[in-house]
């Protein structure tokens, strides 16, 4: 094989890929990255791999590691309409912390991947100090992460996200469909709103088949369509974990894609079934707002949005009261929605039953 010529002085550049740029994306990112630290975190930005202080486990009898990796779907199409970066990063953390805190997981550290068409270093700054203020909120450290850029691949413009987690969990303290019993509790917990699922339907409703815009007031909402639809996503880690560790509570489950019926179910045992009752709460007004101007029928909405739900436990009934105020206390907003039966015709299922006040 014969050598190659070295690549002229600014080629790579040419092609479209500025490593300029990405420098300094790092530096304006290094400020939050460092205050989204845990204390087995070692060294900072810049190493090939993050580094964290396996001695930590040492304090667990068996541990169990548990992963979860996600990204954030379509909502970054409106966080691009709108021109606001610095929100997205809430919506990814959320999507991976807390698929991975309903085994009862406390999520030690992140990494985050970011691919652009071009690197714009504010933009990318933003995206990070997202992530980083994210992470504060879970608990967790980001320890580190990767920008690519995709010139030819994506539009100047465009970017994705996705990141993935790793945490620890005491193998006597696994929570899952092994611990649920008859007589458990459905208790649910406020979400945001949308969060981050359901955004190829909102914007297939909203925008292309109404033909509203990003910066369109709506009475419902008291502000404008984007700032919606770009709320942050919940993150529950350190409530859920509170939870867990404060009451009797068997099981989690995160509401994202497909909904509470069929997520819920991923934590229900075959012999067992819920039941909820919509009557309990009232969704907030966006899923209203897509169902009357989508003309989408309920069983599309459940099956695509939370409607208004971003996570349940089911919980022991004497420590309902307990996990309500723990929740509180951590300023989600819970409720009793259902319950939890022997049910041999409807084993393994979720049943929604009754209908949201107002709708």
């Amino acid at each position: 094989m014969t050598d190659q010529p070295a690549a002229p002085e600014g080629a790579y550049a040419a092609a479209g890929v500025s490593i300029e740029a990405a420098d300094r994306a790092i530096d304006l990112m290094k400020g939050w990255v460092e205050k989204a630290r845990r204390p087995e975190m070692i060294g900072g930005l810049g190493g090939f791999a993050g580094l964290f202080d396996a001695s930590a486990l040492t304090r667990y009898e068996a541990p169990l590691l548990a992963t979860s990796t996600d990204g954030v779907g379509t909502k970054v199409a409106i966080a691009q309409l709108m021109d606001v970066h610095d929100t997205i990063g809430f919506d990814l953390v959320g999507m991976v912390v807390d698929d991975l805190v309903v085994c009862g997981a406390e999520p030690l550290f992140m990494t985050d991947y970011i691919a652009c068409g071009r690197v714009v270093p504010e933009r990318i700054a933003a995206i990070v100090k997202g992530i980083a203020e994210a992470c504060v909120v879970a608990g967790c450290a980001l320890i580190g992460g990767e920008t690519a850029e995709h010139p030819g691949l994506l539009g100047p413009d465009d970017y994705d996200v996705a990141g993935a987690t790793t945490g620890v969990v005491e193998a006597s303290k696994l929570l899952g469909p092994g611990r649920v019993r008859p007589g458990d509790v459905v208790i649910a917990m406020e979400a945001s709103g949308l969060h981050s699922n359901g955004y190829s339907l909102v914007r297939h409703v909203l925008l292309d088949r109404a033909g509203w815009t990003v910066d369109r007031q709506v009475d419902d909402f008291g502000r404008s369509l984007g700032e919606e639809l770009l709320e942050p996503t919940r993150i529950y880690a350190k409530a859920c974990l509170d939870l867990a560790d404060r009451t009797e509570t068997h099981a989690m489950s995160h509401v994202t894609g497909g909904g509470l019926a069929a997520n819920l179910e991923r934590v229900m045992p075959q012999e067992l079934s819920a039941r909820i009752d919509r009557a309990t709460w009232t969704p907030q007004p966006v899923f209203d707002v897509v169902r009357r101007v989508g003309d989408v029928s309920q069983a599309d909405l459940e099956a695509t949005l939370n409607c208004g739900v971003g996570m349940v436990s089911l919980t022991a009934p004497d420590s309902v009261d307990t996990a309500i105020s723990v929740l509180a206390g951590h300023g989600v907003r819970a409720w009793v929605a259902g319950e939890v039966t022997a049910d041999a015709d409807n084993g393994g299922r979720v049943l929604l039953e009754g209908q949201h006040p107002g709708w």
